[in-house]
Formats: C-alpha cells, sequence, structure tokens
C-alpha cells in the first residue's frame, strides 16, 4: 500500500456536479477519487473544485502532493470565463511545482493550454459513448503510461472539442478518427500524462451523460430518437451488472479494452506506478 496523497481537480462547475451527484450519487470530483482508491485503497486524496474558485485544503501546498488528476467537464476552453481561467493557472501552478500530472479530457485540454497548445471545437462532431478504435502512436508503444494496452482499443468517452495544436516538444501517444486521443509532454520541472478518453467511466457513468445530455444528443442525430437514447443507457446499465455480457459487448462492439476493468483502468494504475508511487 503507498500512502501516497493525490489532488483531484474537479473540472465542473457546481451546477454540473449537483446534478452528476443527482444522477449517480457522486459527482465527478467523488467518482474520479472513488476510482484512484479502487486501484490502491492507501492513497490519501483531496478533491479540490476549482471551477468554482475553492482553494486547496487548510495547510496545503501543491508540493504535498504526489500527483495530481484532473477530471472532464461540461466546460469549454475556448468559452474563457473564469471558471476556466482558474483552472489553467492551477494547472500552471502544478508544473511550476513539479508535481506529476494526469488529466483525463478536460484535463488534458486545460493542460495542452496551460503549456501553450491550443483547443478548439472538433469540426467532426461529438464524440459520444465510446471512442473507437483508438489506435497507440510508434511514440505510444513505448511509452510507460500504456503499458499492458492493447495497439487498438475502445474507451468512454464524451467530448466535442480537439487538441488543435500541442504543446512544443509533445508527444501524440494515441489517435482515432477524432484526432488526438493521448499525449504526453514536459513543462519545466512539470511532466503531463494525458487522455482525451475517460479510463475513469464506468458504463453508468456514460449511462448518465447519456441521459443528462439527452435533447441535445438526439438534435445532433447520436440517437434517432428519446427512446432510442434511453435503451442505449438502459444496456449500459445491463453492462454494468454483467460486463462479461457476450451479446451487449458484440452489440456495442466493445473488446477486452472495455469488458476488462483491469485494461480499462490501466492507464491510471501505469501513471500511479511510474509517477506517483516512486515519489513516496
Amino acid at each position: 500500500m503507498s500512502g501516497a496523497r493525490i489532488l483531484v481537480i474537479d473540472g465542473n462547475v457546481a451546477e454540473i456536479r449537483a446534478r452528476q451527484a443527482a444522477a449517480l450519487g457522486y459527482d465527478s470530483g467523488t467518482g474520479y477519487a472513488r476510482v484512484l482508491r479502487r486501484l490502491d485503497s492507501a492513497l490519501q486524496i483531496d478533491i479540490v473544485c476549482a471551477a468554482d474558485g475553492a482553494a486547496l485544503p487548510p495547510g496545503a501546498a501543491l508540493e504535498n502532493y504526489g500527483g495530481v488528476t484532473m477530471t472532464g467537464s461540461a466546460l469549454n476552453i475556448y468559452n474563457g470565463g473564469a471558471a476556466v481561467t482558474r483552472q489553467i493557472e492551477l494547472v500552471k501552478a502544478v508544473f511550476a511545482a513539479g508535481v506529476p500530472f494526469f488529466g483525463s479530457c478536460w484535463g488534458l485540454q486545460v493542460a495542452v493550454t496551460a503549456a501553450g497548445g491550443e483547443v478548439r471545437a472538433n469540426p467532426r462532431g461529438r464524440e459520444f459513448g465510446f471512442a473507437r478504435r483508438v489506435t497507440l502512436s510508434d511514440a505510444g508503444r513505448e511509452h510507460p503510461l500504456f503499458a499492458g494496452k492493447p495497439i487498438a482499443f475502445e474507451a468512454p468517452t464524451v467530448h466535442r472539442d480537439e487538441i488543435a495544436s500541442l504543446p512544443a516538444g509533445a508527444a501524440t501517444l494515441a489517435v482515432n478518427d477524432f484526432g488526438v486521443q493521448a499525449a504526453s509532454f514536459n513543462v519545466g520541472r512539470g511532466t503531463f500524462w494525458g487522455v482525451q478518453y475517460h479510463p475513469e467511466y464506468d458504463y453508468v457513468d456514460i449511462a448518465a451523460a447519456a441521459e443528462r445530455y439527452g435533447e441535445t444528443l438526439v438534435k445532433e442525430g447520436m440517437f434517432r430518437d428519446a427512446a432510442a437514447l434511453a435503451a442505449f443507457a438502459a444496456e449500459l446499465r445491463a453492462l454494468q451488472a454483467a460486463p462479461a455480457d457476450p451479446t451487449l459487448l458484440w452489440k456495442h462492439g466493445l473488446g477486452p479494452a472495455m469488458s476488462n476493468e483491469a485494461l480499462r483502468l490501466l492507464e491510471i494504475r501505469n501513471w500511479l506506478n511510474a509517477k506517483v508511487l516512486p515519489r513516496v
């Protein structure tokens, strides 16, 4: 058991966190912390709601943490505003403190922006449910983030933005039809590994996201109608209860990186093992 201390930056504003908690019983920061403890029950985890301007716990400094992770968010970098700016500034401070940083989806986008890259609305539209055909680059096949991961895989996802340009010196680790799916880079003393998808999501998280976005997903053509969306959510909840269900796995085109929880969570575990635990 590690005893490492991790800071989770919740990327959502209070209204979205409340909607998540109403649907799932937990918000994005709490959900991320649950997954981290699933990987290592000895982790000491603090959550900061940076979008709302919350400060670190009393007496804590970034240097006190063995690692920092950042959740997804309903925000968009290019819309700006205080909730976005606060998070970019916090991530710059994480880099300056030299604390290993891992980000999922919004976490990748904020890190890229803080390091000088660019995020924009994806001209291909929204990627929702499962990222398909995520394929490791040559750099990704050699990178410790993906040690033990299949070369091509599916992953939980919900986003409509893309990395337009990575910071100088960054490595693209994985791509698919929607663009960059994983990257790594250094900023001064700081190191960042991140993915555009959500390895921390269970099937129920995707189901709840489908219901939360509801009408928007139907209007965008992701689902034919509300009934089709409801059926999708019901099938994902069935997969949560029976993740090896061969009929549903076949229907949704899901391979071992989704049916096997250890493989789905592997990027987070690899980051912990490679970047965080050696610091303890």
